[in-house]
């Protein structure tokens, strides 16, 4: 009886943190401030015990001053989870500012982390702050670190202990008092082995590891998560919320979200756009011509998430007949993220795909 009755206390106090927490980020969120820091943000939602688990830990992280790394598949929500630990830490009044590592080249990067000075380069023609700066006293999440070029991980690793830094063709040392959490969707431990990835870097950023974990692993979420997104798109174009219908949910539900939240939230505003009716039913969805059977999960043992990301790469390249521009709008990537990943993996246009 003690033990059940420690149990129970035990989730009651995870209840109770978790309902603190969501109470919490509202305030801030219905804040002046708040929304300004929070805007665009969609919350973390569910109840299953794989997102309990995540909530658990940002309550236990937020706190802290550590580093945070995130990690999990391409649209699991990590920039949902890095906003919740910022709106949970001491520096929630402060900026939140997020740059995705592999969205520009090794320069622009540079210049886009660390600032410029005027003349630095061709096209400098005034001085730039960084996003470190922009970040000073608040936090700054690092999307896709994975992307990042050895030369930037030095100059990154630096400002991680504590050194100061130059902007890009400038002379004066540069202080921040900056959080810093790091997100990525790769294996960095291979990426370590392979001398891909500075392994001091790792240990500096692996000081708080997050999973996140995808949504075919919490799909009793996924009737929370569908009424949100309706809700809040329909609201947004100003339009009556249509009603998901029960089949609408079970189908739903019957999909396995290769592209997790972020296909879920596209398939239910393309629902909403091409519904005539107040109602969306099973057949008003349409999942890009992506639909498969449910996942034998046999299949994916000892696969890492880079393996499963590619495969669901390549499926969606297959879709569009190669179109890149197609591809990378429904993966919800950057043209340029896509043609790098295709790189590292020396994967090539098809034949019966070329041209001509």
């Amino acid at each position: 009886a003690s033990r059940s009755n420690r149990r129970f206390e035990s989730e009651l106090d995870s209840e109770t943190r978790m309902a603190a927490m969501a109470e919490e980020t509202a305030r801030i969120g219905r804040s002046p401030v708040g929304r300004n820091l929070v805007r665009s943000a969609d919350p973390i939602l569910g109840h299953s015990p794989a997102i309990r688990s995540v909530l658990n830990q940002v309550a236990s992280v937020a706190p802290t001053e550590s580093t945070v790394l995130l990690r999990g598949e391409s649209g699991v929500g990590k920039e949902m989870v890095a906003r919740a630990i910022h709106v949970q830490s001491r520096r929630r009044n402060q900026r939140f500012v997020c740059v995705n590592c592999a969205a520009l080249t090794e320069s622009l990067l540079e210049s886009e982390l660390f600032g410029h000075e005027r003349g630095a380069f061709t096209g400098a023609t005034e001085m730039k702050r960084g996003k470190f700066e922009q970040a000073d006293r608040g936090t700054l999440l690092l999307d896709e670190i994975g992307e990042m070029s050895p030369t930037i991980q030095a100059k990154f690793l630096r400002v991680l202990e504590g050194h100061p830094f130059e902007r890009v063709g400038g002379h004066i040392p540069l202080q921040v008092d900056v959080r810093v959490i790091a997100a990525t969707n790769l294996d960095l431990e291979a990426a370590v082995r392979d001398g891909q990835f500075r392994r001091d870097l790792y240990f500096r950023l692996n000081v708080l590891p997050i999973e996140i974990p995808p949504l075919r692993a919490r799909k009793e979420d996924i009737d929370e998560l569908a009424q949100y997104f309706t809700d809040d798109y329909a609201q947004r174009i100003n339009r009556p919320t249509p009603t998901l219908t029960k089949a609408a949910l079970e189908r739903l539900k019957s999909y396995d979200w290769p592209g997790n939240i972020r296909e879920l939230k596209n398939a239910v505003e393309r629902a909403i756009v091409l519904s005539e009716g107040r109602e969306i039913d099973a057949a008003d969805l349409n999942f890009g011509g992506l639909e498969t059977e449910p996942i034998d999960e046999s299949k994916y043992e000892g696969l890492s998430l880079e393996t499963v990301e590619m495969q669901h790469i390549l499926r969606t390249l297959r879709f569009t007949r190669w179109n890149k521009s197609k591809a990378s709008a429904i993966l919800g990537i950057e043209r340029s993220t896509l043609d790098r990943k295709l790189k590292r993996h020396e994967v090539e246009r098809p034949d019966e795909f070329r041209r001509g």
